[in-house]
Parts: C-alpha cells; structure tokens; sequence
C-alpha cells in the first residue's frame, strides 16, 4: 500500500526558511516523479515544484522559482522542499505526491489529477 508522510512544517516568520521532507513507502520510489503542492484557505490547489525520477531535473512554479528547491535521495525514499524568503502568500497546507506518468517530451506534469499518490499534508504559516 503507498503512503507518503509528508513532515517538517510549521510557523515561520517572514523571511525565514523551512524545509519539509515527505517519506515514502509502499512504491518503487525511483520509478515516479515527485511533486509538491500546497493548497491555500480559499484557494485551489497549485502545483509548486517536481523532481524527475533520477533526480537530475526540476521544475517550479513561477511564484517560488529561486526560493524553494526540490530534491530527492532514491536510496532513502525520500523527498525534500527547502523553502527559504518566505512571505505570507507562501502560508498553505503542503502535499507531496507521486506520478508514474510520462508526458512524451516532458517529463512533468503540474496537473495534480494526475499525480497517482498524495500524502497527508503539512500546515506552513508564515507571519508578517
């Protein structure tokens, strides 16, 4: 059975750093590629960052291109999102999830309905 915990979150001040990680289990780890998502009070769910299967290639949304990075270990099966100059507008749930999909050229997809495997969610709030 896959499952993915996402851990790390919490309350930060403006300007500050955090940096989640998301455990998985239950899956061949290597075979998809890992994304993050966050979802804000009110607000639709938006893609945020994915990493490629071997780890060698990222992909960012515009709003946090430069502040946040995405990385993977195969060995551990894990995945990470360093967040660092974060601002209020970044405060969300954060869900990491798991796609085994390929998209021809691409090979991202920033659809969440097409992520096979989501976890839990972490709670980030930054306050101004």
């Amino acid at each position: 059975q896959a499952q993915l915990v996402e851990s790390g979150g919490g309350l930060v001040q403006a300007g500050g750093s955090l940096r989640l990680s998301c455990a998985a289990s239950g899956i061949t780890f290597s075979r998809y590629v890992m994304g993050w998502f966050r979802q804000a009070p009110g607000k639709e769910r938006e893609f945020v960052a994915a990493v490629r299967k071997s780890g060698t290639s990222t992909y960012y949304a515009d709003s946090v291109k430069g502040r946040f990075t995405i990385s993977r270990d195969n060995a551990k099966n894990t995945v990470a999102l360093q967040m660092n100059s974060l601002s209020p507008e970044d405060t969300a749930v954060y869900y990491c999830a798991a796609d085994l999909g390929s998209y021809g050229s691409r090979w991202y997809s920033t659809e969440g309905n097409v992520y096979d495997h989501w976890g839990q969610g972490t709670q980030v709030t930054v306050s101004s």
